[in-house]
């Protein structure tokens, strides 16, 4: 009913910049927290950036002042401007949506397909 689709991955230079995309699709109501997490092999997933519904927004102390999430309510989309990018800033980005598809139902949890970024020299 829902996808999530991410754009905006490859590789970089360290202190490099990207900018990731992801365009919520499909049968949607209302869109709540949108968020980017990353993965390495062997390691959880962790938690990037987030943002509310209402532009409120919630950093990984790894990347406060370095990455900005900015999200457009009316196109159902998020971005993360990632700046001074580090080595260990590699990993797979995944775009997450709280997505509400119509007025009777709760709020559901999507997941993107990820997007490879590579921080190297």
């Amino acid at each position: 009913q829902v996808q999530l689709v991410e754009s905006g991955g490859g590789l970089v230079q360290p202190g490099g910049s990207l900018r990731l995309s992801c365009a919520a699709s499909g049968t949607i109501f209302r869109v709540y927290n949108m968020d980017w997490y990353r993965q390495t092999p062997g390691k959880e997933r962790e938690l990037v950036a987030s943002i509310t519904g209402g532009g409120n927004t919630n950093y990984a102390d790894s990347v406060k002042g370095r990455f900005t999430i900015s999200r457009d309510n009316a196109k159902n989309t998020v971005s993360l401007q990632m700046n001074s990018l580090k080595s260990e800033d590699t990993a797979v980005y995944y775009c997450y949506a709280q997505v509400q598809v119509n007025r009777y139902q709760y709020q559901s949890r999507y997941w993107g397909q990820g997007t490879q970024v590579t921080v190297s020299s």
